[in-house]
């Protein structure tokens, strides 16, 4: 009941804006608040918050370093597996002329064993053909003196 008789009471004059102590009083209320906010909550985000940026920049810049340190690292292996492949392929060159050269060595080392056979041969077939020969003229004298003899003994 004491409530409606105060809610009866009329407002006295100047409303919202009266210049007694509470507009000071307000004033230090708010100052002291955003100090406290500040204090309590504003800098200690604020101090992590910058913590966080310091730790992405200095992320963001190794990762932007070791980048460049694996393209570096990409462009030097690109270089060498293509000295590598150039390598194999001069090897393979290499070793496709000593395979030729040897083939072919081993061709004329053929060709001078079959000639030097063929003309042992040949002279082995000549000496048998006139060792042949000698023995049949000999034969061919000896029956022509056979035929001989006796045509004069008869």
């Amino acid at each position: 009941m004491t409530w409606l008789l105060l809610a009866e009471a009329g407002v006295p004059e100047g409303g919202l804006f009266d210049l007694d102590a509470t507009l000071p009083l307000m004033a230090v209320q708010v100052v002291l608040l955003t100090f406290l906010l500040n204090v309590l909550f504003f800098r200690p985000v604020g101090k992590v918050v910058e913590e966080r940026e310091g730790y992405i920049s200095t992320s963001r810049a190794d990762a932007k370093q070791k980048l460049a340190q694996i393209e570096r690292l990409e462009a030097d292996l690109a270089e060498q597996l293509k000295d590598a492949r150039q390598a194999a392929q001069a090897a393979i060159v290499d070793a496709e002329q000593e395979v030729d050269r040897l083939y072919r060595e081993a061709i004329a080392q053929a060709e001078s064993e079959a000639n030097r056979t063929k003309e042992q041969s040949r002279r082995e077939i000549e000496a048998e053909r006139e060792n042949a020969r000698t023995q049949l003229d000999a034969q061919v004298d000896q029956l022509s003196n056979q035929i001989i003899n006796r045509l004069l003994a008869a």
